[in-house]
């Protein structure tokens, strides 16, 4: 028999094939970032029309004990709790709503915690509450439903203070994964400074519309639930990406139209920052490679912070092109939105479509991403740093020395980049130059002495190594080193062999 390829695949009938239990540490498996996570759920939040939102570290003296998103928004009855707490749970998402999938409570919170608990409280029902513990969730899809009693204490807790004052939701993580295990010796508050500081950054950028208002907040918050006291309480800042001072080019911003044949015209508000600038809502983005390129919007929430989405490859010259797209609330094929909502897949067209985009008046996007290229180049001549291109630093640099080199040196493409390492060396020697591994090795000996007796790591010391790569990166320029450059290498080594030496011998005086 034979069967016309331009039809369907011929079926007898059908048949169910629920999920396996596993299925849900699939789900809780999806690499959601810390940030990306706690974002998911202020959506929610938003999505149920909180004015404030309280983000809420609970401690007991050193050790963290749990983390809370509180809001008040409508808050949901005990039907509408069980359609939250269910995977990909149907209900109706507004046209402007935040969420999509009906998974992004579950996977998210499961991500990073062993156990989510859900309390809410509307003005007409009583409180009720869910949880949901992983051993449980994989033992066959049991969510355990929450003592009402403990629910009403919950919500008690932050009633009549901020945020709740008649309804709302607490969203309650327990057993958080990156937690520290051991608080002691100041890791716990490190970890708070490090963490909430990612946070503020994330929220302040992909939120940025929302808190522009004047009738929406995210507040982050440290509590000891030992003695009651609250510190580290302060409110998130938007950080609009589109936000400089004086625009880098005097024909921008400019509005282009890309015409796509599946859907239609698509808007692209083309931008050129100030060049220079130390601002956070510059620096909030990545390196100076990933904060170039498209900014997607959906529904007023930042989707994707940077990137050129298969149209073009970023370069250090395009640093200061940003371009706003606000995408259509039914996008069709043209645009997906990945289930995180931390990116955007674009069709090919739109690639496609960007090459003929105009802006209704002969200039074309191509035209926008040339003056991008020469407002940097612009800068850096009348700062009179036309500077030699550089090998790349590779692993082994803490990020933010990463990002400044890249963005003070011209980067030569497609090179790999200088590691820096350490190993066992001979004493006599502080470094060695790897030419076939491109790399910059520190004798393993000298560095307990160079941190201080300071625990290590990877990216550790990055004074040292910062001077190691600005001292020796052209050497890996070169297919040889002359006598004048070995010379010099030798009088390098003396010297800072001496150096660690004497730190040594401090190290030894205060053990």
């Amino acid at each position: 028999m034979t069967h016309d390829w331009k039809f369907d695949v011929p079926t007898v009938g059908s048949k169910r094939l629920p999920p396996d239990a596993r299925y849900m540490e699939a789900l809780s498996s999806q690499g959601y970032g810390f940030e990306i996570a706690i974002a998911d759920l202020v959506d929610n939040s938003i999505d149920a029309g909180a004015k404030d939102v309280v983000i809420h570290f609970l401690r007991d003296g050193d050790q963290l004990v749990s983390l809370l998103v509180v809001d008040d928004g409508r808050g949901m009855n005990e039907t509408a709790l069980d359609v939250a707490m269910t995977v990909g749970g149907r209900r109706d998402y507004a046209v402007d709503a935040l969420g999509m999938f009906g998974t992004g409570l579950k996977s998210a919170s499961l991500s990073h915690a062993s156990a989510v608990t859900v309390v809410s409280t509307t003005k007409r029902t009583r409180t009720a509450g869910r949880r949901w513990m992983m051993e449980r969730a994989l033992s066959g899809f049991h969510c355990d439903i929450v003592d009402p009693h403990y629910a009403q204490t919950l919500i008690d807790r932050y009633d009549n203070k901020r945020p709740i004052e008649w309804q709302g939701t607490v969203v309650r993580w327990d057993s958080v994964k990156d937690f520290p295990k051991h608080g002691g010796g100041g890791q716990t508050d490190r970890y708070l400074h490090r963490t909430i500081n990612k946070l503020g950054l994330h929220l302040g950028l992909h939120l940025h519309r929302f808190l522009a208002r004047d009738d929406f907040n995210i507040t982050i918050a440290v509590e000891d639930v030992r003695s009651g006291t609250i510190y580290m309480n302060f409110g998130v800042e938007p950080l609009n990406p589109f936000g400089y001072p004086v625009s880098g080019h005097p024909d921008y911003p400019r509005r282009f139209t890309a015409s796509l044949p599946s859907f239609g015209d698509i808007t692209l508000d083309a931008h050129v920052w100030t060049p220079k600038s130390n601002l956070d809502e510059y620096k909030a983005v990545g390196s100076v490679m990933e904060r170039q390129g498209f900014y997607f919007y959906r529904h007023n929430r930042l989707v994707q912070a940077g990137g050129w989405n298969t149209f073009r490859q970023a370069e250090q010259h395009l640093s200061l092109a940003r371009v706003a797209v606000d995408l259509p609330d039914s996008p069709g094929d043209a645009f997906r939105l990945t289930v995180k909502k931390s990116g955007v897949e674009a069709s090919p067209e739109f690639a496609s479509a960007l090459e003929s985009a105009t802006d209704g008046n002969g200039l074309t996007f191509l035209d926008y991403l040339t003056s991008s290229d020469t407002a940097y180049r612009d800068a850096r001549k009348r700062a009179g740093t036309a500077r030699k291109p550089v090998l790349p630093p590779g692993e082994g640099l803490d990020r933010a020395v990463l990002e400044t080199i890249v963005e003070e040196l011209p980067i030569i493409p497609h090179e790999d980049g200088i590691a820096l390492r350490w190993q066992r060396l001979d004493n006599e020697l502080f470094f060695e130059v790897d030419r076939p591994t491109r790399s910059i090795v520190l004798n393993q000996h000298y560095r307990a002495a160079i941190l201080g007796g300071r625990g290590g790591g990877p990216n550790d010391a990055p004074l040292i190594k910062s001077l190691m790569y600005v001292l020796l990166h052209d050497v890996f320029e070169k297919e040889y080193s002359g006598s004048r450059e070995r010379d010099n290498l030798q009088l390098w080594q003396s010297i800072l062999v001496s150096a660690a030496r004497a730190e040594l011998g401090r190290v030894g005086e205060h053990d």
